[in-house]
């Protein structure tokens, strides 16, 4: 018997050591609720589960933005369907100035009531806000730009590829008003040479012609829903138009000259710069580029192309009714681009929901406790610590017994 190291208390002091170390992390584990308590306890799946935690706190917030962005839209369809109605109200008075039973005093009568909606129009346009941000305004339409400080792009449609277009001889008409007409009354049709889109090699635009014109706003299209509009501004290319036999008739025009047409040749060739951004981007996921971008067509007179709408003569009305046709169209394909944005969130929000609840699952494998497997664990090491304890107080008391064999 040995009095000077006892190794049988030694062993029982280990044992005692680690099952307490073990019961301490089972208490850990219990009180938190968490399988994973520290880094120590599964690194891999510590880290996996960090990572999971970060996407559903991104998924939260992205839900939260899938809703803000229905918002903005239900504030847009909100505004244009009011504008649906002011167009509706217009629509019937060009009826009912197009017939002749009516005299152009109460034509101007109706032109004077077309004048005050077309106010509010644009009013509705410049004063629709979501948190301060106008949304109607154009703020949130796709971006164009051009070398032309004369030209300005307006507006283009979702089927014109990005890119950099090339517009050559331009040709427009002004009448003495200072707005653009598609014909000069002695044959002459507004037109250019051609729209390209540049590349390697060149991509021509079929049948691109100038559709419209309304103020000084043109409408160019083509196959397939291509649509570009173009504000162009008068300047002192404007010539007089040549008299029939005298093409080299063409003095400049004097500031303020009742003349009945003129025409311009813009600078050529324009280059139209085609980006495809501008839209408001909304963060609808928890990882970069996950974004949506809503596009908010530009609500405006010249956009709809009533901006020059006169329902005082019979011939305005006639054209007028023309024009409103158009017009309604243009609210109406706002609006039913609005209606697919909102469905289109309406079903990123139940995706969103979809993921959060699967993650949160896998989560959960991986960080939360088994209660009652842990509690099993936890009685079974209180036992052990309880025996090791009484153990090292046999082991400590062996050494004693030495005593009998000094007596």
């Amino acid at each position: 018997m040995k009095i000077a190291y006892n190794a049988s208390a030694v062993l029982a002091n280990n044992s005692l050591f680690r099952n307490d170390l073990k019961l301490s992390d089972s208490l850990k584990r219990l009180s938190s609720g968490l399988k994973i308590t520290g880094g120590k306890d599964n690194p891999s799946g510590l880290a996996m589960a960090r990572r999971m935690g970060a996407q559903l706190e991104g998924i939260s917030v992205a839900t939260q933005n899938a809703g803000d962005a229905i918002s903005v839209i239900a504030i847009a369809d909100g505004a244009l369907a009011e504008v649906h109605d002011i167009m509706q109200r217009i629509n019937e008075l060009a009826v009912k100035a197009s017939n002749e039973t009516i005299t152009n005093d109460d034509r101007q009568m109706i032109q004077d009531e077309v004048a005050v909606l077309k106010k509010e129009i644009t009013r509705i346009a410049q004063t629709t806000e979501f948190n301060g941000q106008k949304i109607l305004d154009g703020s949130f339409d796709l971006r164009g730009y051009t070398d032309n400080v004369e030209v300005k792009v307006t507006s283009y449609s979702d089927y014109v590829p990005t890119g950099i277009y090339e517009i050559d001889d331009l040709e427009i008409f002004y009448d003495h008003n200072g707005n653009i007409v598609l014909e000069d009354g002695i044959g002459g049709t507004a037109s250019f040479g051609g729209i390209t889109l540049n590349g390697t090699p060149p991509t021509v635009i079929p049948n691109a012609r100038i559709s419209a014109a309304d103020g000084n706003v043109i409408t160019i299209t083509g196959l397939r829903g291509f649509e570009i509009k173009l504000e162009l501004r008068r300047t002192e290319t404007a010539f007089t138009l040549p008299a029939p036999g005298d093409p080299d008739a063409v003095p400049p025009v004097a500031p303020g000259t009742p003349l009945p047409y003129t025409y311009a040749v813009a600078a050529t060739p324009i280059l139209i710069d085609v980006v495809g951004f501008g839209a408001m981007d909304m963060q609808i996921g928890a990882n970069e580029g996950q974004q949506l971008p809503i596009r908010i067509n530009k609500l405006s007179l010249e956009n709809m192309g009533i901006s020059n709408i006169d329902l005082s003569t019979f011939d305005g009305a006639l054209d007028g009714l023309s024009k409103m046709g158009k017009a309604v169209n243009y609210i109406s394909s706002a609006r039913s681009l609005m209606g697919a944005y909102q469905n289109r969130l309406e079903h990123t929000i139940s995706n969103l929901d979809i993921t959060t609840e699967n993650m949160t699952a896998a989560y959960s494998r991986i960080m939360d406790v088994d209660m009652a497997e842990e509690m099993t664990k936890y009685t079974t090491l209180q036992i052990l610590v309880q025996a090791s304890t009484s153990m090292l107080a046999q082991a400590n008391e062996r050494p004693s017994n030495v005593l009998q064999l000094l007596q």
